[in-house]
């Protein structure tokens, strides 16, 4: 109890810090007649420094630098502050007059929340976007030579938030260009989910019948190094050279900004935090790859089969939420696999060890947990979180007795992968054809045999 008063206490201290800290920088604000976005210069123990006045939640003076950088400084070491000017936010760019060439095909570029076509406020940091093809050619004006662009914002949502709905939102729209007849789509999307919803618009969008290819990008507009223009421009290169039928992702294929990769959609995975070529082919190859300079394309993969029709196109986008993914560890807890048995979810995938390992316990009391599941009427799947390998479920007594729960072992497929597809599966088709379904391979999801030559660890 004595703990929690002292914490009550400390909060209300540092509470009063900030409230303190705050009226502080507002009053340093007042008495040198400075505001927010003011271009100001200041010596700082005994440095020049300039720059421009950026909000801060702190008693820190915080100023973006001619550099770039962003800097924060103690306003009580603060002397001789000058007022330079204001600075001039970031407004509409002169657009470029665009006429439709009819010899050129038609392209369709979603926004899922406008990062692809946005600049960055210097004086605040904020970035500010624009979907509509003015905004998109004026940034990019090399897709004038590549097709005809129209661009329809679908909604902002922040990757990590999306849910079901956002899913179904973003299939309905591609949808919908597919029946206007596009040559093809760009989906641009934040980075962190782009695997997920690949993944399950590969799915949804049975029998595709033109490319749709998700973009994203690593680094932001700001920088140099930003990769999000490259990525872009590569993705409409292929679409309009090329026949190419299904979901793919367009990203960096290395650091450098020589080629990009097609990658299929089931077998993506975001396998770094920053850098621009995170995103890489697992337990496969890329389809192709776009020289950036020269818009050569060279396939990796069988060109006339990944150019091949299928059949009718067909959407199906509804998807289960009650579908788990958990990864096993030395500290797995029974009661962990019991909370999806009490909270009656349709579907599991357990991302195991090395061939599909759990663990067994005393008694084999962890793998009766799992038998329990099953018997539940959930749809347990089995993958590894080695990524790259397979699964199997007969080398060792432990995992036979894994798979005799009635868990179903999942090949090479990626955790995410199953993930999604398990939530198709159940959203669309009974329990009995989901369970039939769920090891067959339907968009390359599981590799007919495991190759030896595409092991990428980076």
């Amino acid at each position: 109890m004595n703990g929690l008063i002292h914490l009550e206490q400390l909060n209300k201290k540092v509470l009063l810090f900030v409230i303190c800290g705050i009226m502080e920088l507002k009053g340093f604000y007042k008495k040198n007649s400075l505001k927010e976005g003011d271009i100001i210069s200041l010596e700082y123990n005994k440095q020049k420094v300039k720059g421009v006045i950026i909000p801060s939640n702190t008693n820190t003076l915080m100023l973006k630098l001619d550099t770039g950088y962003n800097a924060g400084f103690e306003i009580s070491k603060v002397e001789n502050v000058k007022k330079e000017g204001e600075s001039k936010g970031v407004g509409k760019a002169k657009t470029i007059s665009i006429k439709k060439n009819p010899s050129l095909p038609t392209i369709a570029i979603l926004h899922t929340g406008g990062t692809i076509a946005s600049r960055v406020n210097y004086s605040t940091g904020g970035v500010i976007a624009g979907s509509n093809v003015d905004d998109l050619i004026t940034l990019f004006p090399e897709l004038m030579d590549i097709a005809n662009i129209e661009s329809v914002l679908i909604a902002n949502m922040m990757s990590e938030d999306m849910r079901a709905k956002d899913f179904q939102k973003i299939s309905n729209a591609v949808s919908e260009q597919i029946k206007k007849g596009v040559k093809g789509v760009i989906l641009g999307h934040g980075t962190d989910m782009l695997g997920y919803s690949a993944a399950v618009l590969s799915f949804a969008l049975q029998n595709c019948p033109i490319p749709v290819l998700v973009v994203g990008t690593q680094r932001s507009t700001d920088r140099g190094s930003s990769d999000g223009a490259m990525n872009l421009i590569s993705a409409a290169t292929f679409i309009s050279k090329t026949n190419f039928k299904g979901v793919g992702v367009c990203m960096h294929n290395s650091t450098n900004d020589d080629d990009c990769s097609i990658i299929n959609a089931t077998k993506v995975r975001k396998m770094h935090t920053s850098r621009r070529d995170a995103f890489k082919a697992i337990n496969d190859t890329p389809v192709a790859l776009i020289n950036y300079k020269t818009k050569e394309i060279k396939w990796i993969k069988d060109q006339v089969k990944m150019e091949k029709s299928t059949g009718k196109f067909k959407l199906l986008n509804k998807l289960e939420e009650k579908v788990g993914l958990i990864k096993m560890h030395p500290w797995i807890n029974q009661k962990e696999i019991e909370f999806y048995k009490k909270e009656k979810y349709k579907g599991l995938i357990i991302e195991a060890t090395g061939l599909g390992h759990t663990p067994i316990r005393e008694k084999d009391s962890f793998v009766k947990k799992i038998k329990e599941l099953v018997d539940s009427d959930c749809v347990v799947g089995i993958t590894s979180q080695c990524l790259y390998g397979r699964t199997n479920s007969t080398v060792y007594t432990n995992l036979r007795k894994v798979a005799e729960t009635g868990a179903i072992y999942l090949e090479d497929m990626l955790p995410e992968t199953a993930l999604m597809k398990l939530s198709w599966l159940l959203g669309n088709y009974s329990k009995k054809e989901a369970i039939e379904l769920l090891s067959k391979n339907l968009r390359g999801e599981i590799s007919p045999y495991t190759r030896t030559d595409v092991f990428n660890p980076e």
